[in-house]
């Protein structure tokens, strides 16, 4: 029985999936208007990356503090807060005169999104109780997850070559604002902690820089490499800070994080494992749209297409997902979608400069779909199990978080492995295209490596009768 009414339910978990969807949405789409954003701004090739820089940084720092925040001061404050930052920075971005001005705008966004997210994936998870009501809000929540990252590769197309590159920030205006009006109507108010307990400023300052300085390292390893001043500068900063907040822990009365969560083994195996499925997704979907753009010379739009397969059988795979997870288990649908994601990567694997569509993407990207959605809604079962309602927005912030750092160590790594063997083979004579394609094959056949490995940590972290 669900914690609100039965007719509210799907209102309830339409509102937050909306939500969610904007947030993922906001990876990809921007990612198809950079071009033109540079041609706009005259940016070079590292002004661009501030772009998307810019949202990584504050999305991935603060997405813990925004969880706990949640939990303290109240989780429909902070999901309404977050969209109206969200939706008021997106249209300064859009209407951006600099270059500048959008990067800040995009600054702002993540600040929203590390708001949004955790708040509304502690809602869900205290509005259905555990068991197969959340299992199948879960698998929704995946399900609109897996397909909003796809659909931004085909709306960013549409909207840029039809309406321009703002538009890809405007898009979010109408979808935040309709959320924030909607949420008060449809949420239960709830007052957190606030009366029992006070914010944990310093432990909230050194974690949020820690974070901030470790996706800072990440999302240019790609292009600085593991042994770069700025990489390692970098590394030792995050790792300093995240000393420092784990000394505060250990020692406050009121802990940002009480650090007895991670003596959880459900809970960090969750997390980890989740780390890795992101580890492999995002890398995949961004080397699979080079490979259509760079070597089948692919337009925006139909790279976009080619990418509608794959969101709609995310659709389909998020309505099996939680059902599966209640009905065989939790760790047997963890354990089925991760062997079912290494598959997919081998199938992508096998591109070539002479490939196309329907013999090499089409077979990989529909499978990677239930390969992404499957684990996806397993882990966040597991990583939300026995968690007392006070703390779901510690726990959907931890989750976050890691799924964020998975995302940049995945693409830091792959692109780091396709740029070193493109290079190479260029440098030995073979053709451009045939490189790339050489390039791309060899990182998404490493990236199979993945849900392999979260299979093996699955598989003696994750216990069923814990789960059950």
């Amino acid at each position: 029985m669900s914690k609100v009414g039965e007719g509210r339910r799907s209102l309830v978990l339409a509102l937050l999936c909306a939500a969610q969807f904007m947030v993922v949405l906001d990876f990809s789409i921007v990612n198809v208007a950079l071009p033109a954003i540079r041609d706009e701004f005259g940016l070079s090739r590292e002004g661009l990356q501030w772009i998307i820089t810019g949202y990584v940084l504050t999305f991935g720092g603060f997405l813990l503090l925004g969880g706990r925040v949640a939990d303290i001061y109240g989780r429909r404050l902070v999901f309404v807060a977050g969209l109206v930052l969200f939706a008021a920075a997106s249209l300064a971005g859009g209407l951006a005169s600099s270059a500048e001005v959008l990067i800040g705008a995009r600054a702002v966004q993540g600040l929203g999104a590390a708001a949004i997210s955790p708040a509304a994936l502690s809602i869900l998870t205290t509005t259905f109780r555990e068991g197969a009501d959340r299992n199948r809000a879960l698998g929704v929540w995946g399900g609109v997850a897996a397909a909003g990252f796809s659909s931004g590769v085909i709306l960013g197309g549409f909207l840029t070559e039809l309406l321009g590159w703002e538009w890809v920030m405007f898009v979010n205006v109408p979808i935040g604002l309709a959320a924030a009006a909607a949420a008060p109507l449809l949420l239960d108010g709830d007052a957190g902690e606030a009366v029992r307990r006070t914010l944990d400023v310093p432990g909230a300052v050194f974690v949020t820089a820690g974070l901030v300085a470790l996706v800072y390292a990440l999302s240019g390893a790609g292009g600085t490499g593991l042994a770069s001043p700025r990489f390692l500068v970098s590394i030792g900063v995050a790792l300093a800070f995240l000393g420092g907040f784990w000394a505060i822990e250990s020692r406050s009365r009121d802990p940002l994080v009480p650090l007895g969560v991670f003596r959880r083994g459900t809970l960090t195996g969750a997390n980890a494992v989740g780390l890795l499925i992101i580890a492999t997704a995002a890398p995949m979907v961004f080397l699979v749209t080079l490979y259509m753009q760079r070597v089948l010379g692919y337009s925006a739009i139909e790279a976009g297409l080619a990418w509608l397969p794959h969101g709609l059988t995310s659709i389909f795979a998020s309505h099996i997902g939680g059902r599966l997870a209640t009905r065989v288990g939790v760790k047997p649908t963890l354990l089925g979608g991760l062997a079912v994601l290494a598959t997919s990567l081998v199938l992508l694997s096998r591109v070539s400069a002479g490939g196309g569509f329907w013999a090499d993407l089409l077979p990989g990207t529909l499978l990677v779909s239930f390969g992404i959605v499957l684990p996806l809604v397993a882990v966040s079962v597991a990583a939300t199990s026995g968690i007392g309602d006070a703390e779901q927005g510690l726990a959907s912030g931890l989750l976050s978080t890691t799924q964020q750092i998975g995302a940049a160590l995945g693409l830091a790594l792959l692109v780091a492995i396709s740029v070193t063997r493109t290079e190479a083979l260029a440098a030995s004579g073979v053709p451009q295209t045939e490189a790339l394609a050489q390039g791309f094959r060899y990182a998404l056949a490493f990236g199979a490596c993945f849900p392999v490995l979260g299979a093996l940590i699955a598989v003696f972290s994750l216990h069923e009768k814990r789960l059950s």
